[in-house]
């Protein structure tokens, strides 16, 4: 799993109960991590590999967020 998958999915963690995943990738696309065409294409593959639901996290993806989490604490 890359950097911005990564960042991607901590994001979606942190995100608000009123955002939906494509404001995340908006927010992300405005830091300049990626371009938009780039994070909606990782929020495909986070899909398809089930660590993404319809607008939530799995437990497989959230996992992964904490543990993402867990590593960018020092």
């Amino acid at each position: 799993m890359d950097i911005n998958e990564k960042i991607l999915l901590l994001a979606i963690l942190k995100k608000e109960s009123n955002e939906s995943l494509n404001d995340v990738v908006l927010k992300l696309e405005n830091t300049g991590l990626f371009t938009l065409k780039e994070g909606k294409k990782l929020l495909k593959k986070l899909k398809t590999e089930e660590f993404v639901g319809d607008s939530f996290l799995t437990l497989k993806g959230e996992l992964i967020a904490k543990n993402v989490e867990q590593e960018f604490k020092i």
